[in-house]
């Protein structure tokens, strides 16, 4: 039964790209609220209680970075490690890290450590309490290989800390744990416009988004917006720009405004040029920022459909990919018709060969027979000259004198001249 037939009787559809839907409204408003302004940035619980604003940032990202350490040493994935990261900055919004009216504030690595302990139940990525402990107390001390016995003061402090601040943290952060990681964002956006296989790109937008963990970034855009600014910063440092569809650009086809986008990688910029290389030369990031109001008509990561692409498109690696397909299918479907024509021919050329083969063996056989009867024969008397101790050129008769010439005299060789002539 033919194939379209199948398709016919089964109802099969081939498969078609869907657009990407708009972001749940329901989940859009939770979200909503737990993004703020700079301003509000500046009026967090710990500055309103007089820390510094550089001082309370410097927390977070400490913050941030225990649970990474923490996180990379239990192997969990990184999806874990940046909703945990979302539940840590979240909490520093309505909570302070100054002591006052005898109340003893929580330390930042005791909050990063249940936010963490939270996020492996969100994400049902579970470690045992014993290993997140170890490794949180490992971590604080800075020591990796320090042993670490369930019998410990430090090992029952940090457990009981985590389980105790576990409840404060839900209560603080309003049972919300809606997070959405921004990782699955911008998978879904590569795979819609193509680009899933341009490993370049990928692991510059995965960069993005770990760093982007470090930062005060998840208070400040949705996860949508952080997902399409780091492939818009992949796609600028990869030299890769995106078709539009329908005369829309890819960022509205993703529902996500390029102002914002711009103003997510201004505020990582700030942060790349601001860390020099390991070799002491200039920052890779440095061409990143790029003017919120820039006309996006211009922008580097478009390819509108009136212009030639003047860069590798995000689609133009599979199309090349599949034209050189086509090309060597052709080349080999071409050789095989060529042998098919001349298949008669050839196959008469080897027929004859082995004939006139099969010929010469069979009057050169006497001969070689007899080549090797002589062979047997020459090997025997050697062997049993070896075994009497006669040397084989010994049993040679010696070469005979020469003649004597007319005068009575020999001739030798060292006595010719150059001429020919016999020296007197």
């Amino acid at each position: 039964m033919p194939s379209s037939a199948i398709n016919a009787t089964s109802g099969y559809r081939p498969a078609v790209r869907e657009r990407p839907r708009p972001p749940n409204p329901i989940l859009a408003e939770a979200e909503q609220q737990w993004i703020f302004s700079e301003d509000e940035l500046q009026q967090t619980p710990s500055i309103m209680d007089g820390m510094a604003p550089e001082e309370e940032k410097t927390l977070r990202r400490k913050g941030a970075n225990f649970i990474l350490q923490v996180g990379m040493m239990l192997k969990l994935p990184q999806t874990t490690l940046s909703t945990a990261a979302v539940f840590f900055n979240r909490f520093l919004m309505r909570r302070s890290l100054v002591a006052k009216n005898g109340y003893k504030p929580l330390h930042h690595y005791q909050v990063a450590a249940t936010s963490l302990f939270l996020a492996t139940k969100v994400e049902e990525n579970c470690r045992k309490m014993k290993e997140l402990v170890v490794a949180c107390v490992r971590v604080a001390l800075k020591d990796p290989n320090k042993l670490v016995d369930d019998q410990t003061k430090d090992f029952w402090r940090w457990r009981d800390t985590i389980l105790y601040n576990e409840d404060v943290l839900l209560e603080t952060i309003c049972f919300d744990l809606s997070v959405e990681a921004p990782y699955k964002s911008m998978y879904d956006m590569l795979k819609y416009l193509g680009a899933e296989h341009n490993k370049r790109l990928r692991d510059a937008s995965w960069a993005f988004l770990s760093d982007s963990c470090l930062t005060q970034l998840c208070l400040l855009f949705t996860s949508r917006t952080i997902a399409a600014a780091s492939l818009y910063t992949g796609a600028k440092m990869c030299d890769v720009a995106f078709p539009d569809e329908d005369g829309k650009p890819w960022w509205e086809i993703q529902h996500v405004r390029l102002k914002d986008i711009r103003r997510a990688c201004n505020l990582m910029a700030d942060i790349y040029e601001n860390v020099p290389a390991k070799d002491g030369s200039e920052s890779i990031y440095v061409g990143l920022r790029t003017p919120e109001d820039e006309d996006p008509r211009f922008a580097k990561t478009r390819l509108r459909t009136s212009q030639t692409p003047l860069s590798p498109t995000a689609s133009s690696v599979g199309m090349e990919r599949g034209a050189s397909d086509q090309s060597l299918k052709r080349r080999r479907e071409d050789s095989i018709e060529k042998s098919t024509a001349n298949g008669t021919s050839a196959r008469e050329n080897v027929i004859s060969t082995q004939a006139n083969v099969r010929d010469e063996k069979s009057r050169n056989g006497d001969t070689s027979k007899a080549s090797k009867d002589e062979r047997e024969v020459r090997n025997a008397k050697r062997a049993k000259m070896e075994r009497n101790g006669v040397a084989e050129n010994e049993t040679k008769p010696p070469p005979p004198p020469p003649p004597p010439s007319a005068n009575g005299t020999t001739k030798l060789e060292d006595e010719v001249s150059e001429e020919g002539e016999v020296e007197e």
